[in-house]
Formats: C-alpha cells, structure tokens, sequence
C-alpha cells in the first residue's frame, strides 16, 4: 500500500506541478498611485480594490496551493479535486486583477494603433464597434464577471467575450486575455452605485492601449 501511495503521489506531483520550493504568490506593484485613475475610479475604490479584494484572492490561492501540496504528497485525490473550485476562482481573481492593474493608467484613453487596431478593424469594422460590444456585453453580465477583448489564438483573430465570477478568460475559453473590464460590485459600487453602464464606459478613458498592444504582440508569438 505505501510503496503504491509512493507512486500515485510522485505521478500527482508531475501532473498538477507542484514543487517543494513553490513561491507564494504576491501582489503586483501598482505603477500608479491610487488617486491617479481619477475621475474615473477614486482613490478609495482603488484602495479597497486593491489592497482587501486582490490581497483576499492572493491569500487564499496561497492557502489553496499548500494545501494542495499536501494532498498531492499523500496522494488525497479526493481532497485535490475539492480543492479546485478555490485555485480557479482565487487563482482567476489574482490572474484577472494582475491584467486589469496593467491594463489602465492615467495616460490611457483615446484608439489604440497599429496591429492591435488593425486586427480590432477587421473583425468589428472601428474601433467604435468593437467598443460598443465589449462594453454592452459587459454590462449585461448577470451578477459578477469580467468583460473581454482576447486573442484567438486558432484563428489570429481578436474576440470580445465574457466570464462568470473570476473565470480566468484562457482557462476556459482557450482566448488570450488582452483588456478586461471588471464588472464586480466592489469594482465601481463606491463611485458608480448601481450604475453600472457608467463605470464601463469611463473605463475605456483610462484604458492602456500600449500594454494591450504589448499583449497582443506576445499573444501572437504563442500561436
């Protein structure tokens, strides 16, 4: 029996990856300060934001992952597969929020340029349309979510495209993530209340269009 746990713990350790000098995960530097989104996000959003609900997702992933180790050193398969609703909703939160942090900055706003615009014009026509689809579909989300432009990587076209909760986008649509548009309460209930629409649109003065296109270019590397 130990010699068959032995090797049902060493075939676990190679397929989920876990490593004994695993590092905890963190939170991303900010490369703005917290009031500098603003009007558009305050200070305060940005604050909680931030600093409890990203922290909270970092933090429990963290607690996931040990306790993930553990079951794979013992070979728990019971345990491992209840483990995975927390890594994939901790473990999108921390993805989804390291992108959204990126994807925004004080300089942002205005169209994007150059391939990023050209492959948004061939599958929307302007960059208006694309817009007004990415915004419209992320404030129809029913309840919480992410809305998204990704890259496919199959067909080398980009793809407005939504997640419940915080389903990592590749995860479980295959799409690259390149601008998300968080649509949780605690995104924009503090400023925005419960109007939603408003946030969205405002999000797209701020958007960082470079570090899209920058996605972009790496997204196409790996296709």
């Amino acid at each position: 029996m130990s010699k068959m746990l032995s090797t049902t713990s060493s075939s676990l350790k190679r397929c989920f990856g876990v490593s004994l000098l695993r590092l905890k995960h963190t939170l991303p530097d900010l490369k703005y300060d917290f009031n500098a989104l603003e009007p558009y996000i305050s200070a305060d959003i940005m604050k909680l934001h931030y600093q409890k609900h990203h922290q909270a997702y970092v933090n429990n992933l963290n607690v996931a992952e040990e306790k993930l180790k553990a079951a794979v050193d013992k070979g728990d398969v019971n345990t491992i597969i209840s483990l995975q609703p927390a890594l994939k909703f901790n473990g999108g939160g921390h993805i989804n929020h390291t992108i959204f942090w990126s994807n925004l900055s004080p300089k942002g706003g205005g169209e994007p340029t150059g391939d990023l615009l050209q492959l948004i014009k061939e599958e929307f026509s302007t960059f208006e349309n694309m817009k007004k689809l990415l915004a419209e579909k992320s404030v129809a989300i029913q309840g919480s979510g992410w809305g998204w432009l990704g890259f496919n990587p199959a067909t080398g076209k980009v793809q407005v495209a939504t997640c419940s909760n915080q389903d990592p986008l590749e995860a479980t649509t295959g799409l690259i993530p390149l601008f998300g548009i968080d649509v949780w309460e605690h995104a924009y209930y503090l400023q925005y209340k419960n109007v939603r629409a408003d946030y969205v649109n405002a999000i797209f003065n701020i958007a960082n269009w470079q570090d899209v296109s920058d996605r972009l270019a790496k997204a196409r590397l790996r296709s």
